[in-house]
C-alpha cells in the first residue's frame, strides 16, 4: 500500500504510536518558529525548564506582530526575545525583516522536514512539502527542549486539483471555496493533501496561500508535494541544495478524497464575520467599500504583489477608498523596487506599511466605525480589525484591487483589463543581514528582562473534587480573539500574565475579570468549535490564572484543547448536546476528577438539581499533565532528570 506525502514524512519522524487515524502519536520536530506575541512566553517557559540550549536542528524567533514601540513594553519584549534566542541557540529575525511565515518559507523551509510554530498559520510552509503545524507555546518550548510533539494521527484528505485557474481567479479563491464547502470546523483532526494535474500550474507561493489559510478549516495542517515547482522556488532563493523530491505514491491510500476542477472556480469573498461565510463576488457586487488592505502572511508574496502593482499601474485608487499594503518580507519589497513596481503602487495612492502583521491583528489601519474593509488576510472575526462594528470581507489580491479602483465590491473580471502575466525567473535578492545567528559564547549572554516581563506562575494540581459556578456560558465558534483580543494595547502585555488577564473575554463579557477576581474559581460552558482561530496560548493561560478549572463544551478546536491541557485545565465535552440548553450562567456544578480512567464523568447541577454526563478524550500522558496542573509543573523536574 502506497503512502502520501504527509504519511511519508510522518513515518520518517515517528517516535511513538502508530500511523492510524485517531491514535496518539509523537513525532520528532526538526525546526521551530516563534513570533513576538507568543515568543516571550515561549522563552519564559523554556527558561523554566532549565535547558541550556535548544535541541532542534533549527529554531527561529521572529518579531513581526506588535512592531509599534509606543512605550517601553514592546521594545523590552523584543530585546528579551533577542537575548534569549542568542543565549539558547536560536536565530533572531529583527523587527522590519518581515512576517514569520513568508520569511520562513523563503529562507528556512526544507521539504521533508517538520516545523512546529507558536502561530496557527505555521502550515504556510506546507506549500513546499514540509509538515508544518501550529501549536501552543508550551508545545513549542517542549520541542525546543528536545521533546517529541504529541497529537492524534489525523485523517488525511486528498484534495485532487484538476484543470487550471482562469484569469482573475487565484489561489485565495481555492481556499475560500474549500471553506464554503467544508466550514471552519470541516478540517478538525484532518490534514489536507493536494494532488492532481492542477498542481502543475500552482507556484509555491500560491500553494502557500492555500496551506496558510487551511488553518481556518481547523485542519492540523495542509501539504503539497515537493516537486519541480518546489525546486524552482528554492532555486530562486539560492537554496536548491536543500531540495528533495517528495511526491505521493501512485497507489497512496487516503481516508477521504474529493476533486476540485479549477476551471470551474470564480472569484470568491468571505463575508463578515467568519472565513467560511463565503459567496461568489458577483452575488454581492456593488457594496460600497471604505478601505482595502493588501498583504499579510496569506497574500504577500512577490507574485501576489506584482499582480497588484501591475493592475494599479497608471491607475488611481478611488478617492473614497483608503488602501494600504503590509508586505510579507523585506526581500519582497526590494524585489518590487527593483522591478519599478513599488513606484506603481505609490503613484496609485497606496500606503506602504511596515513589513509585519499589523492590520491583520488590529494593530494600525483599523477601519472607520461601521466601515467596510476588504482584506487579503485570513480572518475576519468580529472586532479583530480593531474596530468592533467594522464589516470585514476576505478576498484575493485581484479582487482587492478591483474594489480599490471602483470603490465597491467588484468582480475583477469586470474591470475590462488584461490579466497581468508575472514571470519571476531571476534569483531573488538575498540579504540575511537582519537574521542574527545565536551567540557562539552563550554563557556570556545575559537575558534582558524589562519591568513588564513577569515569570509564569505555576498552577496547583487538579483537585479531586470540583465545585464551582458557571462563570460564563457561550455559543458556537468562540475564537481565541473572543477569549483574549488582539490589538496594540493588549498585545503589549503578552509577557505579563497578571496584567493581560484583565482583558479576558473583554468584548464578549466585560464583567468576567471582576467576577473571577472576586470568586477566584469557576467553570466555562460553550458550544461547538470552542477556541477556534489563533494558536495564542494566552487564551488558556489567562483563564488558568483567573481560576477556571474546567471547560465544558460541545466540541473544541484542536490547538486550544491542547493549550488547555498544557495549562492544567480539564477539557470536557457534553455527552448529550441537549444538556447544554439546561445549564445557565451562575449555575453551580460539582463532580469528581479522581477517576479520569473512565471517559464518562457525571456532573451534578446543584442549582437545578439534575445530573448530566460529560466525556473526555485524554490519553494517559494528557491525564498526567492535567492532574499535575499543567506541562510546567509536570515536566520541569522530569526534564532536569
Amino acid at each position: 500500500m502506497g503512502l502520501g506525502v504527509f504519511q511519508k514524512i510522518i513515518k520518517s519522524h515517528l517516535i511513538e504510536g502508530e500511523m492510524i487515524a485517531g491514535k496518539s502519536i509523537g513525532i520528532k520536530i526538526d525546526q521551530t518558529l516563534t513570533q513576538d506575541t507568543t515568543g516571550t512566553m515561549v522563552y519564559l517557559e523554556f527558561e523554566a525548564f532549565g535547558i541550556p540550549q535548544v535541541k532542534t536542528e533549527l529554531s527561529v524567533s521572529y518579531v513581526d506582530h506588535n512592531l509599534l514601540q509606543n512605550g517601553y513594553k514592546n521594545a523590552d519584549d523584543h530585546r528579551f526575545i533577542q537575548s534569549s534566542a542568542s543565549k539558547y541557540g536560536a536565530y533572531f529575525s529583527r523587527p522590519g525583516n518581515g512576517i514569520c511565515h513568508q520569511l520562513h518559507l523563503e529562507r528556512f523551509s526544507v521539504p521533508g522536514k517538520t516545523l512546529l510554530g507558536s502561530d496557527s498559520h505555521t502550515p504556510t510552509c506546507g506549500g513546499i512539502g514540509m509538515i508544518a503545524i501550529g501549536a501552543g507555546g508550551l508545545d513549542v518550548a517542549l520541542a525546543m527542549a528536545g521533546n517529541s510533539f504529541h497529537m492524534k494521527m489525523p485523517q488525511v484528505v486528498n484534495v485532487i486539483l484538476t484543470g487550471k485557474l482562469k484569469p482573475f481567479v487565484s489561489a485565495k479563491d481555492i481556499i475560500l471555496y474549500l471553506l464554503k464547502k467544508l466550514s471552519v470546523k470541516g478540517g478538525i483532526n484532518k490534514v489536507f493533501e493536494f494532488t492532481g494535474s492542477g498542481l502543475r500550474s500552482l507556484s509555491v507561493s500560491e500553494r502557500a496561500t492555500i496551506t496558510n489559510m487551511g488553518a481556518e478549516l481547523g485542519a492540523t495542517t495542509s501539504i503539497f508535494p515537493s516537486d519541480n515547482m518546489a525546486y524552482e522556488f528554492m532555486k530562486l532563493q539560492k537554496r536548491e541544495s536543500d531540495w528533495v523530491e517528495i511526491i505521493a505514491d501512485k497507489d497512496a491510500v487516503y481516508d477521504q478524497s474529493f476533486e476540485i476542477n479549477l476551471d470551474s472556480l470564480e472569484p470568491m469573498i468571505a463575508q463578515p464575520h467568519s472565513p467560511d461565510n463565503v459567496v461568489k463576488i458577483r452575488d454581492i457586487a456593488g457594496i460600497k467599500v471604505d478601505q482595502v488592505a493588501i498583504g499579510s502572511c496569506t497574500n504577500s508574496s512577490l507574485s501576489d504583489l506584482m499582480k497588484v502593482a501591475s493592475m494599479l499601474k497608471s491607475r488611481k485608487i478611488h478617492p473614497e477608498v483608503s488602501v494600504a499594503l503590509n508586505p510579507g518580507s523585506r526581500q519582497v519589497v526590494r524585489e518590487l523596487a527593483r522591478r519599478g513596481a513599488l513606484d506603481w503602487l505609490l503613484s496609485a495612492g497606496v500606503r506602504i506599511l511596515e513589513m509585519g502583521c499589523g492590520p491583520c491583528i488590529g494593530i494600525g489601519f483599523s477601519p472607520r466605525s461601521k466601515g467596510v474593509s476588504l482584506r487579503t488576510y485570513n480572518r475576519n472575526f468580529l472586532g479583530r480589525s480593531g474596530t468592533k462594528d467594522a464589516q470585514i470581507y476576505l478576498v484575493s489580491p485581484e479582487s482587492a484591487v478591483a474594489a480599490a479602483i471602483t470603490g465597491k465590491i467588484t468582480d475583477p473580471r469586470d474591470l475590462g483589463m488584461e490579466y497581468p502575466k508575472i514571470d519571476i525567473d531571476e534569483p531573488f535578492i538575498i540579504n540575511d543581514s537582519m537574521i542574527i545567528p545565536p551567540s557562539k559564547l552563550p554563557d556570556s549572554v545575559k537575558i534582558e528582562k524589562g519591568p513588564n516581563i513577569i515569570s509564569i506562575p505555576l498552577k496547583s494540581s487538579l483537585s479531586n473534587n470540583i465545585q464551582a459556578k458557571v462563570q460564563l456560558k457561550l455559543g458556537n465558534n468562540i475564537s481565541t480573539d473572543d477569549i483574549l483580543p488582539a490589538g496594540t494595547e493588549i498585545m503589549s502585555l503578552r509577557s505579563n500574565l497578571p496584567k493581560i488577564s484583565e482583558y479576558t473575554f473583554h468584548y464578549v463579557n466585560p464583567d468576567f475579570f471582576q467576577r473571577m477576581k472576586q470568586e477566584k474559581k469557576g467553570i466555562i460552558v460553550g458550544g461547538k468549535n470552542y477556541g477556534q482561530g489563533s494558536s495564542r496560548e494566552h487564551a488558556a493561560l489567562t483563564v488558568m490564572y483567573l481560576g477556571i478549572e474546567t471547560i465544558i463544551v460541545k466540541s473544541f478546536a484542536r490547538i486550544h484543547r491542547d493549550n488547555l491541557i498544557n495549562c492544567g485545565i480539564l477539557p470536557l465535552v457534553f455527552k448529550h448536546e441537549k444538556d447544554f440548553d439546561r445549564i445557565e450562567q451562575g449555575d453551580v456544578l460539582a463532580f469528581e476528577t479522581s477517576h479520569l480512567k473512565s471517559v464518562n464523568i457525571k456532573i451534578t447541577n446543584i442549582s437545578k438539581n439534575f445530573v448530566f454526563e460529560a466525556v473526555h478524550d485524554l490519553n494517559e500522558r494528557e491525564k498526567t499533565i492535567v492532574k499535575a496542573g499543567g506541562v510546567l509543573p509536570h515536566y520541569k523536574s522530569k526534564i532536569l532528570d
